[in-house]
């Protein structure tokens, strides 16, 4: 069975449609991501989903069942719902605000069972919250009342958890942690999670399947490593300044300087030499780099010229060619440390070569390896530890 269907939904506020032709169907135990620029409407498709708003038009069906046709109690058994409107709690304690979530399953004077107590000892245990049980709610801090709030949900035992921007105002830590409990909640227990989220890097990596909302539509819906390509996620967000790179699931600034340095990288080793030249402004290309490298996804996705080959053959004497007239044309080379193996045996060549042409070489590497590398010529070349060590050589 769907644990929920949209049938030519159209939601929004005082008669005004906000979103328009929604038709979705979430089975049980999946986790989806709702993904869009601020103001697309997101909030007001889960306000939707939680009966919180009525629909404009379309309908609504949860389990089968027409949303506006079941009852606020029988709801609250299968739906929880998690917004970012802050709990004022007043003197309650974290223990008690979790135990609001038993109400739906209490008699009619709300008194918690042996039972509904062990629930909600056992909901904070999920969460890793036991030790918050007996603080003040309005005494803790963001992650920890949201977890409170995720332990609440939970204790509703309902079948689908709503959630809107849950990791707002967290640090790293915390946005991991809840990910990492939505995801439990999901696998172990079979809860269907539909959740809003700004950071759409940890919502591609954490979801099943992702919704994209702009300009009043559903732009797409499907597994996140369809839709959120390259393109759909920049295109998603009107970025232009920037890269967005599917596979690695990283954002990162373009670099349109015209090149100054060319960076030898390889195995990881230039990425944060690449990222360090373009927040200051200097222009480089890169090379030569197997497609399937980190570096290469990296560069390409900052958007600097980049010599490849194929991944796993030999670097290749085209790719060779290119790269030397590359350096030829930069006031600078970089040596970023990679590491030398049969592969790419050719850009030990490179430096080398640009050393013998009497080029300006900088190396990451320490003395006695560029000696075994480069002999005597390692003389002449420009040593550094760090990244920020070469930007006052790029001038």
């Amino acid at each position: 069975m769907k644990m929920l269907e949209t049938i030519d939904l159209i939601v929004g506020h005082e008669k005004k449609a906000i979103v328009e032709g929604i038709n979705l169907e979430i089975l049980p135990g999946q986790l989806i991501a709702l993904l869009g620029p601020n103001g697309a409407g997101k909030s007001t498709i889960l306000k939707s989903f939680s009966a919180l708003l009525v629909p404009l038009n379309g309908a609504i069906h949860i389990q089968g069942e027409d949303l506006s046709h079941i009852k606020r109690k029988n709801l609250s058994k299968i739906l929880a719902v998690v917004l970012t409107d802050r709990l004022n709690a007043g003197l309650l304690r974290a223990f008690d605000v979790v135990a609001m979530g038993r109400y739906p399953h209490t008699g009619f004077l709300g008194g918690l069972s042996v039972q509904d107590k062990e629930i909600v000892s056992e909901c904070l245990r999920i969460v890793n919250a036991e030790i918050l049980a007996q603080r003040y709610f309005n005494e803790l801090s963001d992650g920890e009342k949201q977890k409170i709030l995720l332990a609440r949900a939970l204790a509703q035992e309902p079948e689908m958890i709503i959630l809107d921007e849950p990791t707002t105002y967290l640090d790293i830590r915390h946005k991991l942690e809840i990910m990492s409990i939505l995801k439990r909640f999901s696998r172990e227990k079979g809860i269907t999670v539909i959740f809003s989220l700004h950071e759409i890097d940890l919502a591609l990596k954490s979801c099943d399947k992702a919704i994209l909302v702009k300009d009043g539509k559903i732009v797409d819906y499907g597994l996140p490593e369809k839709v959120g390509n390259n393109k759909a996620v920049l295109d998603l967000y009107d970025i232009n300044s920037a890269g967005y790179n599917a596979f690695m699931g990283t954002i990162e600034i373009s670099n349109n300087r015209e090149p100054s340095v060319f960076v030898v990288g390889g195995a990881g080793k230039a990425t944060g030499i690449y990222r360090t030249l373009t927040r200051n402004n200097i222009g480089f290309c890169t090379g030569i780099l197997h497609e399937n490298d980190v570096d290469c996804h990296v560069a390409e996705t900052i958007g600097v010229v980049t010599v490849k080959e194929k991944p796993f053959q030999n670097i290749g004497l085209k790719a060779y060619r290119e790269a030397l007239n590359l350096i030829k044309e930069s006031s600078l080379m970089v040596d970023a440390g990679f590491p030398i193996a049969e592969t790419n045996s050719l850009n030990r060549k490179l430096v080398l070569e640009a050393l013998q042409n009497g080029q300006r070489v900088c190396t990451i590497r320490d003395e006695k390896e560029n000696r075994q590398l480069y002999g005597d010529w390692s003389d002449k070349m420009i040593y550094c530890h760090t990244a920020v060590e070469i930007l006052p050589l790029c001038s």
